[in-house]
Order: structure tokens, then sequence, then C-alpha cells
């Protein structure tokens, strides 16, 4: 078949208010950040140097002028964070008071399901083992990482390695690890656990069918991913600690054991909470592992996946929206608790 512009032109008309959308906006965030900057320097200089030329007072910046100056910067990130996330916020507070037309008002109903109804309570057991588990174990297994492979021969390689997971999706490796817990009846597998478990005189198994062994595999998943991050974050705070520290210590004749318990881990405690609230935020909001490998079925569904099918298949926007207000309440103590021991750290 040959290209119809006729058939196409509304296409291309969209296409080309998008460039032109495009223009704009990159040519006014240019404008904001370069040529106006720009112009309040070249009017200062002009003014000082005038006020030299002639011998007058130099003149001064009044605070409430660089106050101004200052809002002039910030509102194009006001107004994105009220479009974006404040307006949202609210919309959704008042979406979890309405049914699932978003027409009546219900008030605490919706709220009071999620913790009646059997299987919205399974899904908000399942988030908490995610929670209890992904952020322990990938710092665990990072901090690990990190101790075994700190100035080994290969050490760039195999952090590289072991970092490898995070440059891909959560889809990806989703799909990745389906084929690792794949099933194909009787014979020659195509999983790699199931072939593991047929060589050692097993029967193969429907892992992600099986409850509750299916979420302790997707949690398997998001360790793989996470614990390379946890590495290298707290691999490079054991390498600021002091060298004299170290050293003394050794002096001193502690074994290795006591040199991780007395030395390594007080010296990283800081990155080690950054890691532990950084995951623990990461896996509240976990989706696409559970929606790419089970869809949420088999006992598997968390809050946020639970979400998704409430609101977008469902139709009841009341009860997603309720989801999503309450994965925002549980995401908001650790947020508080992360400012204050930044605030902490920095007043120590």
């Amino acid at each position: 078949m040959g290209f119809d512009f006729a058939d196409e032109q509304p296409k291309l008309l969209m296409l080309m208010y998008g460039l032109v959308a495009f223009v704009v906006v990159v040519g006014g965030l240019l404008l904001l950040l370069d040529v106006v900057p720009a112009w309040f320097t070249r009017r200062r200089e002009a003014q000082l140097v005038a006020a030299s030329a002639s011998g007058a007072p130099l003149p001064r910046r009044t605070k409430p002028r660089e106050g101004l100056f200052a809002l002039f910067f910030l509102l194009p990130t006001l107004l994105l964070l009220l479009i974006g996330l404040v307006v949202p916020a609210i919309r959704t507070m008042l979406l979890s008071l309405m049914d699932g037309s978003s027409t009546n008002w219900v008030g605490l109903r919706n709220y009071g399901w999620m913790f009646s109804d059997d299987s919205i309570v399974r899904v908000l057991i399942n988030t908490l083992v995610w929670v209890l588990l992904v952020p322990l174990v990938a710092t665990g297994f990072g901090l690990l990482y990190a101790v075994m492979v700190d100035k080994a021969r290969f050490e760039a390689v195999a952090k590289s390695l072991i970092f490898l997971p995070m440059a891909i999706s959560f889809v990806g490796a989703s799909i990745i690890w389906k084929f690792v817990y794949a099933y194909r009846g009787e014979g020659d597998q195509i999983g790699l656990l199931n072939q593991i478990v047929v060589s050692l005189g097993g029967e193969p198994k429907q892992w992600l069918l099986e409850s509750p062994l299916n979420t302790l595999l997707l949690i398997v998943i998001m360790v793989w991913i996470q614990a390379g991050f946890a590495m290298v974050v707290l691999s490079a705070a054991i390498k600021a600690i002091p060298g004299d520290i170290v050293e003394a210590a050794r002096l001193d004749g502690v074994s290795p054991w006591q040199m991780f318990w007395q030395i390594t881990m007080p010296s990283i405690r800081p990155a080690l909470i950054v890691v532990v609230v950084t995951l623990t935020i990461a896996t509240l909001k976990v989706f696409d592992i559970v929606r790419t490998s089970t869809n949420g079925n088999y006992d598997t569904s968390v809050i946020a996946s639970e979400m998704y099918n409430q609101a977008f298949r469902y139709g009841q926007n009341g009860q997603g929206s309720a989801l999503a207000v309450f994965l925002f309440i549980l995401v908001i103590p650790v947020v508080i608790y992360q400012i204050r021991n930044l605030r902490q750290q920095r007043e120590g």
C-alpha cells in the first residue's frame, strides 16, 4: 500500500504541533535560564560602571529585590510541582471518599473495605513481607559484596558484574526470571530452576503458582536488581573510612570480625541508613515485577498493582484511590525519618 497523505494528515499535524510545542518549551527554558540572567548581569555591570565613573556611591542590591529574583527562578519549579504533584494528590484524596464511578460520596467506606476484604488484607500482608525482606536482604548482600571485593585483584570487574542488573529495567529483569522459573510439564525443562530440580531427581513445579512461595520468588528478583545499588553505596562508604583508624585497629591486634563490627559498621552507618531507606521506598512502590511476572494473580498482588487493578481494570476509582492514599501515608514516615537523619548528620 502506498502512502496516502490525506489519511495521514491528522497525524502529521499532531506531529507538527508536538514539534512546535517542544521548540516553544525548550526555547522558553533557555530564555529563562540564559538570556534573562545575562540581561540582569549586564544591567548590574552597567550600573556599577556608571556609578564608578560619576563618583556616586555604588548601588546596593536590596533583599526584597533578591527575593523576587530568586522567586523568578523558583516559579517554574513550583508551578510544575503544583500541577504534577499537589493537584493530583488532592484529587486522589477526594476520589478516595467517593464510589467507583466518582459520583457519590461514601466517606471512609473505601478505607474500611481495605481492612475487611480478605483479598485486600492479603495484598497488605504481601506488601509488608516485601518491605521487611527486600531492604534487609538486598542491603545484606550489598554489604557482603562490598566487603568481599574491597581491594580485591579484579575489584572493578567484580563490581561491574554485580551492578549490571541495575542497568536492566524491572520489566526486563522480570522476563529474565520468568524463564528461570518456567515450567514445561514432563521431560526437558526450559526453566533453569526446574532443570536443576530435575537433574537432582526432583519433580518440576510451577513455581509462580504456589503461594506464598511465589511472593518470595518475586522478592528474589527485586533483591537481584537492588543488591548492586547497595554494594556501590556501601563500598564507597567503606573506602571513605580514614586509613589511620584502620591501621590503629590493626596495630591493636583486632581480628577481622572485630574490625568489621567495631570499625567498619559504625563508620558506614549513615550510608547503611540511606540504602535501607531508599530500598524501602522503592519496595513500597514496586509494581513492574508483580505486573510482569504474575499480574498480581495467585496471591502475589501488592498495593501498587492492586491500586492499578482496582482503578483501571475494575473501574473502582474510589477503592483504587484509597489504596493510593494509603501507600502515600506509608511512605511519609520513611521520608520524615530520612530528612531528620540527614539534618542530624549536618548538625553533627
